[in-house]
């Protein structure tokens, strides 16, 4: 199963991204100014999987992504993948896990650096 990951870019907006089981990066949202906004969007796509649009890409580089849509809004941006097929798998694994995912947050640096 996938899960929701929250993390700070560097300008300390939050974003999140959804990894595979594999733990590989599948897309990643747009930036959120606090970390409760980020958090209602992740429920409020878990909540409408469903009615989630998938439209797909070809970069000029030969690489496929997809724009993940929610109603009218862009909601998130797949990372590039080689084929097609990897594409569709990859929205395939956000249809049949996304609901279920799990939020993890990395937003807060818990780390104790020691001399």
């Amino acid at each position: 199963m996938g899960a929701f990951v929250i993390s700070k870019r560097y300008n300390d907006e939050y974003k999140f991204v959804f990894t595979s089981r594999k733990g590989k990066v599948v897309f990643t949202s747009l930036s959120y100014e606090l970390k409760f906004e980020c958090e209602e969007d992740i429920e409020r796509f878990k909540t409408n999987i469903q009615s989630a649009n998938f439209l797909k890409f070809k970069s000029s580089s030969g690489k496929f992504y997809f724009k993940l849509m929610l109603g009218d809004n862009h909601f998130a941006t797949s990372r590039k993948y080689t084929t097609s097929l990897r594409l569709q798998k990859g929205i395939d694994e956000i249809v049949r896990y996304g609901s279920v995912s799990e939020i993890l947050d990395f937003s807060v640096n818990d780390f104790v650096f020691i001399d």
